[in-house]
């Protein structure tokens, strides 16, 4: 009775799906990238691939280093030195790093140089690169992420520590992949598999799951939704790091130009994931982690500039945008 208790207490999770096409002028797609700020993993799907352009990978090569400052004082934040050499420069990113968002207090620094400061599970606020000076009187780990960055001689009296994203390759001989029409985001039975089908199944395809159903695998009995099509070969490729919107911008644009000429692939995806511990969701949405933590967002792109564009968030973050 207890366990069915729990399975009750499942928090809710909300997932947004829309579909549009690239070339329309009130399509949001760059809208929605550029005000996604916090971004752990991208990772993008393409069936019918065996190698990788050049031109991707030299997108997945060149995401850039992010940094780690230890112990740095947050009032550090707000001097003039640093709104003039980062913030006024627009793409600077900084988030606090080994904080629950539900517990601990949180700080991140948003691009357009609001300061987003999660003092306990009960407080959020929003403000400038002013405040209040007890609100800045702590010390944090803190992430940062910039365009063009000096963050290494900026900090160079801090222990600062720079990292490069992490990134995996692989190929997947014959994989069983949904059927999908650009038209039909609900799906249509015996004809298309639905948006939130194509979704569960790039969660398993990531999490590099079998798919097969068998009857002894005890970690999941999943198998790719029907219809359904083997590919030859389907690349998967995945960024792991502190990850600019503005980077995610120019690989998704590649992504839609992958189609101008003749593929085999009808559509390839590009996902992306959120910081469990971020304040925010998108823009300056309260984001909070309870049970989850989760905010990401997918697009399939499809051989005709058609998208679908799914977007998640858990259990108390307000509906996506």
């Amino acid at each position: 009775m207890a366990t069915l208790r729990r399975l009750r207490e499942v928090p809710r999770h909300l997932l947004v799906c829309e579909k549009s096409n690239f070339g329309h002028d009130k399509s949001r797609h760059r809208h929605l990238v550029e005000t996604h700020y916090y971004n752990y993993r991208v990772s993008f799907l393409i069936p019918e691939c065996g190698i990788l352009s050049k031109e991707l990978k030299d997108l997945v090569m060149g995401f850039g280093p992010y940094y780690f400052v230890k112990h740095l004082p947050l009032y550090e934040l707000i001097t003039h030195e640093f709104i003039n050499t980062f913030v006024k420069k627009g793409s600077c990113y900084a988030l606090t790093y080994n904080t629950n968002i539900d517990e601990d207090n949180t700080v991140a620094l948003l691009p357009n140089g609001k300061l987003i400061l999660s003092l306990d599970k009960d407080t959020y606020e929003e403000t400038g690169l002013q405040g209040r000076p007890s609100q800045y009187s702590g010390r944090k780990t803190m992430r940062f992420s910039a365009e063009g960055s000096t963050m290494m001689s900026y900090f160079s009296g801090y222990g600062i520590q720079e990292h490069q994203p992490k990134i995996a390759l692989s190929t997947t001989p014959d994989l069983r992949c949904p059927v999908l029409r650009s038209g039909l985001l609900g799906g249509e039975p015996e004809a298309a598999c639905s948006a939130h089908e194509l979704f569960d199944w790039l969660g398993a395809v990531f999490s590099h799951a079998d798919l097969n159903n068998e009857p002894y695998n005890f970690v999941s009995t999943y198998c790719c939704p029907q219809p359904s099509a083997v590919v030859a070969q389907a690349s998967l490729c995945s960024v792991t790091g502190f990850l600019l919107p503005e980077r995610i911008c120019v690989l998704l644009e590649q992504l839609c130009r992958y189609f101008d000429e003749p593929k085999l692939a009808p559509w390839v995806t590009l996902s992306v994931q959120g910081f469990a511990d971020s304040p925010v969701s998108w823009r300056e949405s309260e984001h909070g982690f309870q049970k989850g933590g989760e905010h990401l967002y997918n697009f399939v792109i499809f051989n005709n500039r058609d998208y679908w564009l799914q977007m998640a968030v858990g259990a108390d973050d307000d509906c996506p945008p």
